[in-house]
């Protein structure tokens, strides 16, 4: 292995910041509380593994985007469309948000009215100019008079005609300075305005915030001297370069969850395993993603906090279910748990940190699934007494004793986590008893089996490294670069030399941007039945006929929507291409586990729903290849703990992976 592979990825969550170091030959990892400036908590991470050792490539995943738009701190930004198209966004798709709910109301615009500019001028479908742009310096002018920090430009047609709208971007560069300016053409290159416009309008408001942080972490990452380059999770599974994650944030929305999902599928390949469900639950959400043949289920539109994003993304469904989710009881007297959490400071009241309302991290170490003895993060000792002070007053209010109370809180977040579940694999039509739960996070293992069996999976798995997994994920995500190219075609359209095209750009856009030439181009259309509202990705090479294209769309709609109509005609509506680049390590990199230390810990009382259990408790860097642990048992390791119920038995796979049946 080559030292230009080696590589540390740094993965920031709400409670926890994950790290993981490959030098070639072996994986060092750790976990630290993650800090209110998430640069300082890459460096405090990557201390804790590398110490003042160096690396040549940074791969980090990030929340900042996405926190930016939930607590709605992006940019001031203004938008520019065509004239008479500036309440698009306002108007969207005249669907409801809750259908039966008259109260529920859309969120705001991010450019609120007084924010919206039209200019006269028009671009047909087909490229011709029917009317040429005017009032240009009138527009500059009111633009630069409502001061704004970003700039959104979304003009008719421009995703197969940018000129009018690169002329636009160019004047009020020269007339705003240094403001950023987005435009549809270069950030969502795709028919359908709501869409296009709602994407270019997140990424503007996303860039000032996002940039700064983004150079800023560079900055210090260089003056560290701690790596050469410095590349972010894309949402759709891969990494780019820091500078141009910086400038496309719209692309990195989803960077936190995409790591252990590429590390899910990696690791589902290496053992076998066809269809997996990822089961990602941290500190404060939990991360679900369905996984076939290898790849996760990547999705080119998500609506992320009611706006719509064209950005390819791993098709990850989120709720507020974590180890700090608060338990609450609601004006019907009934428990709640989440979406809130306690967060890193002051965390559940376990951390000792002033936090006094309880949490699930409270409840697992009330019932015993935790240990006093436990150090979170290598160094946080929990404080059973404040658990029990937190869980008393929650039980006084639920009118039952503090155990039944622990109890009820794991039964309401592990029922969030079914729904979630259900959310990518019944309500997607597949079937989850098909699959396979991988589970990570620091929490993941301790509810991991309970979920698979709710739900009659095939059984559960829980990695190695899985306090840190979604940071282990980061080194085995390859550079990859995303391309798309609206179009509208038919049957003796030259789709292929449109795919071309695209594939082209995908590979020159990788090696401008990184450096770095693809090893592999994956090239896709979206296809629809002609006048269909809605598009299916079909896989599509140049020189595929239009008749197996056909065909595999037919079995597409079909698998996807239960029905097809092979007699109708088919259009294509978009041609994308994915280049992928070799990951600073894979999957079989890894060395299999050297076991070190006692297996056996003694035993432990576990309270369970048929009451107190002795449940035995092993260490698990001390497990050999092809050992087995029957529950009730509780398997500990320096960033995680995992949980088996009676009647569960695991076998310690080479790897060090746990692979539970029951």
């Amino acid at each position: 292995m080559s030292k230009e592979r080696a590589a540390l990825g740094v993965d920031v969550g709400g409670t926890f910041t994950d790290s993981a170091a490959w030098d070639g030959a072996r994986l060092r990892s750790g976990k630290a509380s993650s800090t209110l400036d998430q640069s300082e908590g890459v460096l405090e991470g990557a201390a804790t593994v590398l110490g003042d050792r160096s690396v040549e490539r940074l791969l980090h995943g990030t929340t900042i985007a996405t926190n930016a738009l939930l607590e709605r701190k992006g940019a001031r930004t203004a938008l520019v469309t065509t004239a008479a198209f500036a309440d698009v966004i306002e108007i969207g798709r005249q669907d409801r948000p809750a259908l039966y709910d008259p109260m529920a109301d859309r969120p705001s615009p991010l450019a609120p009215r007084h924010l919206r500019f039209g200019i006269t001028g028009r671009i047909d479908g087909a490229g011709t100019e029917i009317e040429p742009l005017e009032d240009l310096h009138r527009l500059v002018d009111e633009v630069r008079q409502s001061r704004p920090d970003a700039v959104a430009v979304c003009l008719l047609y421009a995703f197969v005609a940018p000129a009018h709208e690169r002329a636009v971007a160019a004047a009020l560069r020269d007339g705003l300075g240094r403001v950023p300016i987005s435009i549809s053409s270069e950030v969502a290159p795709e028919f359908r305005e709501f869409e296009r416009t709602s994407t270019t309008l997140l990424n503007a408001y996303l860039e000032p915030g996002t940039g700064r942080y983004l150079r800023k972490l560079r900055e210090r990452v260089t003056e560290a001297g701690l790596a050469k380059e410095v590349l972010v999770m894309r949402s759709s599974g891969g990494l780019m370069d820091v500078m141009a994650a910086a400038r496309l944030p719209a692309a990195v929305l989803l960077s936190g969850p995409a790591g252990g999902v590429v590390a899910s599928a990696e690791l589902g390949r290496a053992l076998g395993y066809g269809r997996l469900v990822s089961f990602d639950m941290g500190g404060t959400s939990t991360d679900v993603c369905r996984i076939e043949g290898g790849r996760p289920q990547v999705s080119y539109q998500r609506t992320i906090e009611g706006y719509p994003c064209r950005m390819p993304a791993v098709a990850v469904h989120t709720v507020g279910a974590g180890g700090g989710s608060l338990a609450w009881v609601d004006p019907g007297g009934a428990l709640r748990v989440g979406p809130q959490s306690a967060g890193a400071f002051p965390g559940p009241a376990c951390y000792g940190r002033g936090g006094s309302e309880p949490t699930v991290t409270d409840a697992d170490l009330a019932v015993g699934r935790l240990s006093s003895e436990t150090r979170l993060a290598g160094s946080l000792r929990l404080d059973p007494d404040a658990t029990q002070r937190a869980l008393a007053g929650l039980a006084e209010r639920l009118n039952l004793d503090a155990w039944a109370t622990a109890l009820g809180v794991i039964d309401v977040v592990e029922a969030h986590m079914e729904r979630a579940v259900r959310a990518v694999s019944i309500e997607e039509g597949a079937d989850p008893r098909q699959a396979v739960l991988v589970a990570f996070g620091g929490a993941g293992g301790m509810h991991a089996t309970a979920l698979a069996r709710r739900l009659e999976m095939g059984g559960a798995v829980i990695p190695p490294y899985a306090g840190v997994f979604s940071a282990v994920g980061l080194l085995l995500s390859p550079p990859r670069s995303d391309m798309v190219q609206g179009v509208l075609m038919t049957e003796g359209n030259r789709i292929d030399d449109v795919v071309a095209g695209v594939v082209i750009r995908a590979r020159e856009h990788m090696l401008a941007e990184t450096g770095r030439s693809a090893v592999e181009v994956r090239s896709m259309v979206d296809v629809r039945y002609r006048g269909q509202s809605h598009e299916t990705p079909v896989t599509y090479q140049p020189g595929d006929r239009w008749e197996v294209l056909a065909d595999r769309f037919h079995q597409a709609h079909h698998e996807r929507n239960g029905f097809a109509r092979p007699g109708d005609p088919i259009e294509v509506v978009a041609a994308r291409a994915e280049a992928i680049g070799e990951p600073a390590m894979r999957w079989s990199d890894l060395p299999e586990i050297v076991p070190s230390g006692e297996p056996r810990r003694g035993t432990r009382t576990v309270l369970t729903g048929r009451g107190p259990q002795e449940a035995s408790v092993w260490w698990r860097p001390a497990l050999v290849a092809g050992a087995e642990v029957v529950g009730p048992a509780i398997i500990e390791e320096p960033e995680a703990t995992a949980y088996l119920q009676p009647g569960e038995r695991t076998t310690v796979h080479p790897s060090g992976a746990l692979e539970v049946t029951w």
